[in-house]
Parts: structure tokens; C-alpha cells; sequence
């Protein structure tokens, strides 16, 4: 009869799990990925670096992990704020406002999950949650439409356009902070994204 683990046994491993992820995070957004080594996680969460892989077969199924972590969280805020309060208009502007200032207060992950150099596996992640970034903002686009407060357009496509200029602005204030304050960038990048979307000047 095969070994079966208790559910006390069951209940620590996927603690040490989550410890190891939130470690492994810590450490990405601190070097970066490419500077990111099993050994850097393990000395982090107290382990030795053998210990990692009773929970991941390697290093790059342990950095999936942390992306899709990470990533999924800012998808999950930004879908909250544009499916929240306020015409389609105000809920865009909001969801530019509230993704950069998350980015701006953790420069180091934001920076790891838009843009820093990253294994191949990190790599499709990264392009898969852009295509989920791009599904919230055509949503909104073309409620946007519907309600009048935008003009005709190709939903889709404004939407990638969004999604690919709102991350490029952010890049190298991320990598190297400018001599702009946050609001400075905010207002901007929220008046880019606008003109963008056809939104009527304020």
C-alpha cells in the first residue's frame, strides 16, 4: 500500500511552499531574475538549496511560479478597478492611475514582470499576461463606445496600443527613477492613455 501523507504533513509542505515563493519574490525583485539562484532563494527562506527542489523540479518552474504569482495579483487589482465604480471613462483612468503607482511603490518586481531579461519559460508567461492585461482594457474600451464617451474604434487594438505604451512608460522610471515625481508621471502617462482611448480632453 503506497504511502499516503497526513494532512498535518499536507499542511506544512504547502506552507514551506508558499514561504519558498514569497522568498524566491523577495530576492527577484532585489537582483532581478537572471541574478536569481536557487542557492540566493534558499539562503533567503533558511533552507538548504536541495530542499527547493522537493517543492520545484528546477529553477525556471519555481520562476513561472513567482511570475504567475505576481502578475496574477496586479491582473487581479487592475480587473477589480476597472470593473468597479464610475463610468468607463473614470474606471480607465483609475486602472492607469492605481497599475503605475503599484509599479512605482515596488520599482524592483514591476521591473522583473514587465521588462527585466528572463529564461524562455518567464518569457511566455510574461506574454500571456499581457494578452490578459489587453482583454481588461478592450472591455472597458468598448464599454467606453457603448456609453458614448468614446469614439468608434478597433477595441483591440487600442487596447494592445495601451497595453504595450503604459508598460514602456513605466520601464525607465522602474530601471532608473527619473528627476519626475510620481505625480508628474501619472498625470502624464493617465493623459497619453486617454488620447490614446480618444477620450475628450479635461
Amino acid at each position: 500500500m503506497p504511502y499516503r501523507k497526513t494532512p498535518s504533513e499536507i499542511r506544512r509542505l504547502e506552507a514551506a511552499r508558499e514561504h519558498l515563493i514569497a522568498c524566491a519574490t523577495s530576492v527577484v525583485a532585489e537582483v532581478g531574475w537572471a541574478q536569481t539562484s536557487v542557492t540566493a532563494v534558499a539562503d533567503s527562506a533558511g533552507i538548504a538549496a536541495g530542499s527547493v527542489y522537493q517543492h520545484f523540479p528546477s529553477k525556471a518552474a519555481l520562476a513561472v511560479e513567482v511570475f504567475r504569482r505576481a502578475a496574477g495579483r496586479e491582473v487581479e487589482v487592475l480587473g477589480e478597478v476597472l470593473d468597479g465604480e464610475g463610468d468607463p471613462v473614470e474606471r480607465l483612468t483609475r486602472g492607469i492611475e492605481v497599475f503605475a503607482r503599484r509599479a512605482l511603490e515596488n520599482r524592483g518586481l514591476a521591473y522583473a514582470l514587465l521588462a527585466a531579461p528572463a529564461e524562455a519559460a518567464v518569457g511566455a508567461e510574461r506574454l500571456e499576461f499581457r494578452r490578459r492585461y489587453r482583454a481588461l482594457f478592450a472591455e472597458v474600451v468598448r464599454q467606453g463606445m457603448a456609453a458614448g464617451l468614446l469614439p468608434a474604434q478597433n477595441g483591440e487594438i487600442t487596447a494592445a496600443a495601451l497595453t504595450g505604451a503604459i508598460g514602456e512608460v513605466l520601464v525607465d522610471p522602474l530601471g532608473t527613477p527619473s528627476g519626475h515625481t510620481t505625480d508628474e508621471l501619472l498625470t502624464d502617462l493617465v493623459a497619453m492613455a486617454l488620447r490614446c482611448a480618444g477620450a475628450p480632453a479635461v
